[in-house]
């Protein structure tokens, strides 16, 4: 995992104007202390998820956002991949791809039996992008959710 680095509480200052840009991009109303708050616990404790920088850990182009839950059906901890970004100036290079392979590879290693995503039925392009990395709809079921 030469291009990932686990992120910590120091890499703030980097990690926070991308997920101000990814939430901007996928219209999610929400605001800077929102997203503060939701970004901290994975920075200083990994037992509900972990996020991690891609590229140089100095000037990284992405991150990637995973969290934690236990599955019945797959027989111990899965993840979820609650959000990827690519800065817009650096996407198609393959380092969303290689980031995916990357923490699939590293979470198997660490005893997690599955690894999730959601993406818009309407989005063919994250889809095609998500299938490349070997990621399955599920055909029987779709992803719900009620906010709480």
């Amino acid at each position: 995992m030469k291009s990932l680095h686990l992120a910590t509480p120091e890499d703030l200052p980097k990690l926070l104007p991308m997920v101000a840009g990814f939430h901007a991009e996928m219209g999610y109303d929400t605001t800077a202390e929102h997203q503060l708050e939701a970004v901290m616990p994975l920075l200083e404790d990994s037992r509900h998820g972990a996020i991690w920088l891609i590229g140089p850990r100095r000037s990284p182009v992405g991150y990637i956002a995973v969290t934690f839950g236990w599955s019945l059906e797959y027989g111990g901890l899965d993840g979820i991949v609650d959000e990827i970004y690519i800065r817009p100036a650096v996407r198609g290079r393959g380092m969303g791809h290689d980031a995916l392979d990357d923490i699939a590879k590293a979470l198997k290693d660490a005893g997690v039996r599955a690894l999730h995503l959601e993406v818009d039925r309407e989005d063919e392009r994250a889809q095609t992008f998500y299938g490349r990395a070997r990621f399955r709809p599920r055909d029987r079921y779709i992803f719900m959710s009620r906010v709480l």
